[in-house]
């Protein structure tokens, strides 16, 4: 689906492109446009990604300096592992993860912003607009990329983007490194869990749930929702509401 111009969220690191070169008038005319100048797009909190992507963006563009060039050292490293969940937990939330891109720009190269911005407009048009920026937006996609902003907000994947560095290239004291292949592994397997936790957490602050009714709305085995709800519970997440016969209804705990 072929639609105008797509609405761009563009966050560009401070030490990428001067404030003329991000000042084209020619970007305009390819994308509504909006340019976010930050320090290090390494710094980006990925929650702010998500929620871009809630408030009606088509997509999300960072722009940084090329490794090795980054003056926080491993900013951008830090920002590649990020975008690396984010499109994860996008696949997960029945967006396209390709609405979600990184380009690195280098000193020794002659690239012009106005080019990284005319080819990701491209990059959309194919895709057409996103779901979420209609007037009749997709509730369901809504719910799943919340679900995805609150699973990225949680401490355990965050604690995992930072540590992909040093699990995949150290060593522990036993002299065992864990493979590039079972990191992603890993990483695959806790993305989805806390998508899935989070999106019962949505589900459930709407109305109590029942182990199977959660099940039929998520697509999973009744166990595998009942191993979900017995750790979120220990979190206090999500709470016993009320028993409907001989069926266990949860709902969500709020935080005050």
């Amino acid at each position: 689906m072929s639609f105008g111009k797509p609405k761009i969220v563009c966050f560009v690191c401070n030490w990428a492109f001067t404030e003329q070169e991000l000042a084209v008038s020619r970007i305009r005319k390819v994308a509504d446009m909006s340019v976010v100048r930050v320090m290090c797009v390494g710094r980006i909190d990925p929650v702010i990604m998500l929620e871009t992507f809630i408030k009606g963006a088509d997509g999300v563009l960072l722009v940084g300096c090329a490794p090795p060039d980054c003056h926080f050292v491993e900013g951008n490293v830090y920002a590649e592992l990020t975008v690396k969940v984010l499109k994860k937990l996008l696949v997960l939330a029945d967006l396209e993860p390709e609405r979600l891109e990184v380009r690195w720009v280098s000193p020794v190269e002659e690239v012009r912003f106005t080019g990284i911005i005319e080819d990701f407009a491209k990059q959309l048009k194919k895709l057409g607009p996103s779901p979420l920026a209609k007037e009749k937006y997709d509730v369901n996609i809504l719910e799943d990329v919340s679900a995805a902003k609150n699973a990225v907000a949680d401490f355990r994947l965050r604690a995992l983007i930072g540590k992909e560095k040093e699990l995949t290239r150290s060593v522990n004291a036993y002299g065992e490194r864990i493979s590039q292949i079972e990191f992603n592994a890993l990483l695959d397997e806790v993305v989805k869990a806390e998508f899935i936790r989070h999106k019962i957490l949505v589900l459930a602050r709407k109305k109590p749930f029942s182990v199977r009714e959660l099940a039929e709305v998520l697509n999973i085995k009744p166990a595998v929702v009942l191993r979900h709800i017995l750790n979120m519970r220990r979190k206090g997440m999500i709470a016993l509401a009320n028993i409907d016969g001989a069926t266990p209804l949860y709902e969500a705990l709020e935080v005050r």
